[in-house]
């Protein structure tokens, strides 16, 4: 039998890669994005790695900094420009892309949501604090006074988030009933009782996540625009 008709595997054909911060939050990362937060183990994601679980305690010192690893990794993605003149630009791109992101990693959600309110705030990884330093140096130089800035960061991530998980149950609660309820069971409701509702229903059943995110982003910036007006500091072109 030829080498080409007996393969053999990876982890034996060379050395196995070097264990660094990087390879190990990596597949982390990859282990909840296949099988959920549950998954994450050190003894699972030893496996993973075809290495002693405690040989990963010298990258995490316990499964909670493994998770606070993978939320900075996934954060680490999401690209933001505090220099940008262009204020209201760049906080609607920077809904789109931590849509993006949270589609492409679901499983990790509930972890960016929940995790930040069970830690004090200078207790939380640096990468999960930098969106909000960036951010509140976009609004500060865009005209807010700091302590105003903290509170559109705080209107801005709680829509954006709720809006996030909104979106996501659609796809992860009974993705195969879901449209069937929407399309069939709303048009059945009492009239009298939900005469707004029914009218929607055309519009709830085919929802466009994507849309829905750019109309609310659109009136959350111009409510934020005209504050900034009413306050007598003039919006940075």
């Amino acid at each position: 039998m030829s080498p080409a008709e007996n393969p053999v595997p990876a982890s034996a054909a060379g050395k196995k890669k070097r264990l660094s911060r990087e390879l190990v939050l990596s597949a982390a990362l990859t282990l909840v994005d296949s099988e959920g937060l549950d998954a994450l183990t050190m003894r699972r994601l030893g496996q993973e790695l075809g290495r002693d679980p405690m040989s990963l305690y010298r990258y995490a010192a316990n499964r909670a900094a493994l998770l606070d690893g993978v939320s900075e990794l996934v954060l680490n993605e999401l690209a933001i420009f505090p220099d940008d003149p262009d204020w209201q630009a760049q906080l609607r791109r920077i809904a789109h892309d931590l849509r993006l992101l949270a589609l492409r990693h679901p499983n990790v959600v509930p972890l960016l949501v929940t995790r930040p309110l069970s830690t004090p705030l200078g207790l939380r990884p640096l990468g999960t604090l930098r969106p909000l330093e960036q951010i509140l140096s976009l609004l500060i130089d865009a005209g807010f006074a700091p302590a105003d800035a903290l509170h559109v960061y705080r209107a801005y991530y709680g829509f954006l988030y709720g809006h996030i998980l909104n979106e996501l149950q659609e796809f992860i609660v009974d993705p195969e009933e879901n449209e069937a309820l929407l399309r069939l069971g709303l048009h059945r409701l009492p009239p009298k009782d939900f005469p707004h509702l029914r009218v929607l229903a055309p519009i709830l059943s085919d929802y466009d996540g994507m849309a829905e995110l750019d109309e609310g982003i659109s009136i959350l910036l111009s409510g934020l625009a005209a504050r900034l007006s009413r306050s007598g500091t003039p919006p940075r072109p």
